[in-house]
Parts: structure tokens; C-alpha cells; sequence
């Protein structure tokens, strides 16, 4: 970990979610292109995150055994997404400038009491379809 680089942890049940494209039959599929969809995101930011970025992307349930990439880290929580979020803010996110992307807003609750600043799902670049 490396203090000097912002960490975005991405909420990747929620991210999803919002394009309505079948992802809830293929949630494994879904949470890869995403992946794949955030890979330059590590180098060049996001908009007001500028790179190099920490990129953590928190997978659960079916989506649990998509990998990481060279690029993106994979966190496979062990049961609640958003719980598994919380504690890598709490854990990872101390110290240096920590994002996270998410409409949920009981976890933009959680994750701002713990200093982390919280962007929607639409500053992420967008995944390809399913369809």
C-alpha cells in the first residue's frame, strides 16, 4: 500500500445493477466486464482522481469467483458486499485519499463516516453489455 496513491474501492453488486441488461442471470460475466471496463482507471484516474489509482474492485455471492487482472484487484467477500467494503476502507483506506463507487446509500453512509469520499456509478467508464 502505498499511501501517495488514492484507493477507489468499487461496489461491483451495485455498479452493475444499474444497467439493466440480464446481469442477474449472468452475474459472474457482468462483474468481468467490469473489471476489464475499470483496467485504465489504475493509470489515468477518474474525473477529480487523478492516477496513478489503487483500483479494488468487491465482488459477492455468484460474481465471487471472477479473478483479478493486472490492473484491477479482486476482493471476493466472504458474505456481505458492503460490509467487505467498509472494512477495506477501514483497513486500506486510512491515511491516503479513499473513494468509493456506489449509489448504495446506506453504505455512502458507512464508507463517509470513515473519511472516504463517494462518487455514483456513472464516473466509472462503462462496462460492455451483455446483450
Amino acid at each position: 500500500m502505498n499511501p501517495a496513491i488514492p484507493l477507489l474501492v468499487v461496489d461491483a453488486a451495485n455498479v452493475v445493477g444499474v444497467v439493466p441488461d440480464g446481469w442477474w442471470r449472468r452475474r459472474a460475466e457482468a462483474a468481468e466486464l467490469l473489471r476489464d471496463a475499470l483496467a485504465p482507471v489504475g493509470e489515468h484516474g477518474l474525473s477529480g482522481v487523478r492516477g496513478p489509482v489503487e483500483v479494488v474492485l468487491v465482488v459477492e455471492g455468484a460474481a465471487s469467483r471472477t479473478g483479478g487482472s493486472a490492473t484491477v484487484r479482486v476482493v471476493a467477500a466472504p458474505g456481505s458486499g458492503d460490509d467487505a467494503i467498509v472494512d477495506l476502507v477501514a483497513r486500506e483506506g486510512a491515511g491516503r485519499r479513499c473513494v468509493v463507487a456506489t449509489a448504495d446509500r446506506g453504505l455512502r453512509a458507512r464508507v463517509v463516516a470513515l473519511g472516504a469520499e463517494v462518487v455514483p456509478p456513472s464516473a466509472l467508464p462503462r462496462r460492455s453489455s451483455l446483450r
